[in-house]
């Protein structure tokens, strides 16, 4: 039995998943005449209160593409250390839009409307790059997907009314914040200019984000997707599974983040274990003691059949998701407990 926690992007398409995405109406999504692309992209538009929403293969272009329609070459985007934009998209904000990243000191991944004000480059002032876009991650992957303070993110958007700057949210695993938080995505709507969220990491899909955003920044979308080669045909298929998904994956998102509590309780209690880092969704991000090596302890859990993942500074990651059975979960649980 191998038991993949390196990632919910491991994940499976479900036999009904795979059924719905074949039974798919599909078109020329390019033309914009594939009707389960645009069924999905309504549908998100609306979820978020939106007027427009765009299908992208990955959350990375979905990001960079937000970036783009932000920002003008030489300007600047204010986000933390952790952010997934500035540390795992390849320098794509540099190479794709020529901004650099004003980053900010924050608390696992998130920051306060104070720091954003500090951090804004006097616009005047043209020996420095000029702050255009603010960017948030909810929730926080390096952070060990702790979720924001909705009031915070509120005061933040102020702040951006106050100093013309756009505000993108990175909402890779913004469902699982909104099911542990119990809040909404009207609520996001209201607060963000521009919205990327993930359909294959929590939800269990095979590929594909979706941008959503107000009218104006919208229009030009659809050229910059273009622009990075995310133009796809018959993408029905693929959009039928996130569909699919919004129907039957996202409530269960509970039973990953009770399991993660889990999997937090015992290694709080393990003796090998320096830190854990406080569990709130379906990621456990915890520290082992100075003298074991981290590199050592991934090869014993795999001779084990457990494939966890490195985060440097000997800390580690475990992310649950959809494929992890309880069978699977109690194995772990036993392991780690006796390890």
């Amino acid at each position: 039995m191998i038991i993949d926690l390196r990632s919910d992007t491991v994940t499976k398409p479900s036999k009904a998943m795979l059924n719905a995405m074949m039974e798919a109406s599909v078109g020329d999504d390019v033309y914009k005449e594939d009707p389960t692309v645009n069924a999905l992209e309504e549908r998100i538009a609306e979820m978020f209160g939106k007027p427009k929403a765009m299908f992208f293969p990955s959350g990375t272009m979905a990001n960079q593409t937000a970036i783009k329609l932000h920002t003008n070459p030489g300007e600047q985007v204010i986000c933390d250390k952790y952010a997934h934009i500035y540390n795992y998209e390849g320098g794509g904000a540099s190479f794709n839009s020529g901004v650099s990243c004003k980053l900010i000191e924050g608390h696992r991944g998130m920051f306060t409307a104070q720091q954003v004000i500090d951090s804004i480059n006097p616009p005047e002032f043209y020996h420095s790059a000029l702050s255009s876009l603010v960017e948030v991650e909810n929730t926080t992957n390096k952070g060990g997907g702790a979720c924001w303070d909705f009031n915070e993110l509120q005061k933040i958007r102020k702040v951006c009314d106050d100093n013309t700057l756009g505000l993108h949210l990175d909402g890779a695993r913004l469902w699982n914040a909104l099911v542990a938080k119990k809040e909404t995505t009207e609520q996001y709507g209201n607060v963000f200019d521009t919205i990327s969220v993930c359909l294959s990491k929590g939800l269990g899909c095979p590929i594909g984000s979706v941008l959503v955003g107000d009218e104006e920044i919208m229009e030009g979308a659809m050229r910059v997707r273009k622009i990075f080669g995310g133009g796809m045909r018959q993408g029905g298929y693929l959009a039928a599974a996130g569909i699919y998904a919004l129907d039957n994956n996202l409530q269960r998102l509970e039973e990953d983040h009770t399991k993660a509590k889990e999997l937090e309780a015992v290694l709080t209690k393990a003796t090998y274990v320096k830190k854990v880092e406080p569990v709130e969704t379906n990621i456990v991000i915890f520290e082992l003691q100075n003298d074991i090596n981290s590199n050592v302890f991934i090869t014993k859990l795999e001779s084990k059949g457990i494939h966890i993942v490195g985060m440097g500074e000997n800390k580690l990651r475990l992310v649950t998701h959809l494929d992890y059975t309880n069978k699977m979960h109690t194995y772990v649980l036993d392991l780690l407990s006796d390890f």
